[in-house]
């Protein structure tokens, strides 16, 4: 059973006659600065300061699901944390010790070191994920240097237009005005005719009548309000005459304008057609673009990117050696306290040694166990 919560293979013989599944866990104490509990926070798994929880579900047709800790894992992640946490010995058993990585852990858990063995694989990440950027941006600057030789061309063409999503609405605000210029104007005289000209004009006969109706209301009080409202329109009626004929003196034909503003509107619609973007989206089309110029730029520095790889490898060898200064005493005392206890273990004379042999970078540090 203990067996299956770390992860060994299991088929539908492992369920009890009559039972739909088998349900199994399993829960280990967590030392401090254990190894698995750096390995938990690697692979983003919940951890408890003090247990850890394994538990595996077998159906009847043998196949399988895993939890560490609540949360689903794999059976590759249960295994390797079962192989953090225990090692069965017996006829068909395997003997952790034979494997690098249990050493490694061993050492590590001896020294206490497993938050910093954490860290080391972390550097290495990085240092690796850096390091594939700049290849990449090697491999790229082909295909990338075309992108940014066609993103600069098309700026260039926006820029040269000189385009803005305001001056757009300005334009088709004025076009509106001189389009229709001549049936404004005509509209215009007819409403100053209306009011402003000849002797029943509204302007003249609202005077006439605010004259008339002021005198009869001297008269009769009651006719006091009469005169008011006549009073207010004939003023209303002036100040609409004097707007009128403001807005008729600055309104004219200007065919000359009316083509300049036509032809800045098509060469605007030519290259939103050309974009297949409205002309209001054209400003929008220009920021994604310089941002995609920038980011292609800023990628394909590669003295940024050396210095930001040199950064990460920095980091990671100074990891390393905290790393490596942790495991030498700790290896020094493994040795000597395994080396006393075969003594009594009819093994009078034998001798354990653990040796860090150094090694090239890994995620493990630079010497190998």
């Amino acid at each position: 059973a203990l067996g299956l919560a770390l992860g060994v293979r299991a088929d539908s013989g492992v369920v009890r006659a009559g039972r739909d599944k088998a349900d199994i866990a399993a829960e280990f104490d967590l030392p401090p600065e254990s190894a698995v509990g750096a390995w938990l926070i690697e692979q983003e798994l919940p951890r408890d300061d003090d247990c850890v929880m394994l538990r595996r579900v077998v159906d009847a047709n043998g196949r399988s699901k895993a939890w560490i800790n609540g949360t689903p894992v794999t059976l590759a992640q249960l295994r390797t944390a079962g192989d953090w946490l225990a090692d069965i010995h017996g006829q068909h058993a395997h003997h952790a010790l034979l494997r690098v990585d249990a050493q490694r852990q061993l050492v590590d858990t001896h020294a206490g070191a497993g938050v910093l063995a954490s860290a080391v694989a972390a550097c290495w990440r990085e240092w690796q994920r850096i390091a594939e950027l700049r290849r990449s941006a090697e491999r790229d600057s082909v295909a990338s240097a075309r992108e940014r030789e066609l993103l600069g061309w098309q700026l260039k063409e926006l820029q040269e237009l000189g385009f803005s999503a305001a001056e757009w609405l300005e334009l088709n605000a004025e076009h509106g005005r001189l389009a229709h210029a001549a049936g404004l104007m005509t509209g215009a005289d007819e409403a100053l005719d209306t009011l402003g000209e000849g002797d029943y004009a509204v302007t003249s006969v609202l005077r006439r009548l605010d004259a008339q109706i002021g005198e009869m209301a001297g008269i009769d009080p009651a006719l006091a309000e009469a005169h008011e409202l006549v009073m207010a329109a004939a003023i209303q009626s002036d100040e609409a005459l004097h707007a009128l004929r403001r807005y008729r003196e600055r309104l004219d034909l200007d065919p000359q304008r009316l083509a300049e503003i036509e032809r800045r509107i098509s060469a605007v619609m030519d290259l939103a057609r050309k974009y297949r973007v409205s002309p209001e989206a054209l400003t929008v089309l220009e920021a994604e673009w310089r941002a995609r110029l920038d980011a292609l730029d800023a990628s394909a520095d590669p003295a940024r990117l050396e210095a930001a790889e040199a950064a990460a490898r920095k980091e990671y060898l100074a990891a390393a050696e905290r790393l490596s200064a942790a495991r030498q005493p700790a290896a020094a005392a493994l040795s000597v306290e395994i080396t006393e206890a075969m003594q009594s273990l009819a093994m009078a004379g034998g001798r354990f040694e653990v040796a860090l042999l150094p090694c090239e970078p890994s995620p493990h540090g630079v010497e190998s166990v």
